[in-house]
């Protein structure tokens, strides 16, 4: 079966209560910019009562964050006990310069899990986590 030319699979993340934080972590550090913010308080229809966490009114409801050609989705979610797991954010670029800035950035109060270096498929490949739990793959392809 074909898929439309219009499908595609985006990522969105939900940070419990920090998305504001990480997106101006990420317009600093990525140079991403905010395409689209709405808090909760914001939105045209109220969260049905119970479902949202007492205190996140003035969160983030939905968000889409622009890296480079890739947009992102991003909330607080409805509370801050969601966790994450079982993926890494692929982030790719053709400047070794970029990649090592890019690398260093997300290091920052987060922790690295493979350093950046050169392997048999990239000339620069690290895995780190960020300060907000989200992992990353930073690379430059190779040859």
């Amino acid at each position: 079966m074909n898929q439309p030319s219009s499908t595609r699979v985006l990522t969105y993340l939900f940070f419990n209560g920090q998305c504001e934080q990480a997106m101006a972590f990420y317009c600093d550090k990525l140079d991403a910019t905010i395409n689209f913010s709405m808090r909760f308080d914001q939105s045209p229809e109220a969260m049905p009562s119970g479902v949202l966490q007492e205190g996140f009114e003035q969160k983030i409801m939905h968000a889409e964050l622009q890296i480079g050609a890739t947009a992102i989705f991003a909330s607080d979610g409805i509370d801050d006990k969601t966790t994450m797991g079982g993926y890494s954010l692929a982030l790719r670029t053709d400047s070794e310069t970029d990649a090592k800035r890019y690398f260093s950035a997300l290091a920052e109060g987060g922790k690295i899990d493979m350093p950046l270096a050169p392997t048999f498929w990239a000339s620069l490949y690290g895995m780190v986590t960020d300060q907000f739990g989200i992992a990353w793959m930073v690379t430059v392809p190779g040859e």
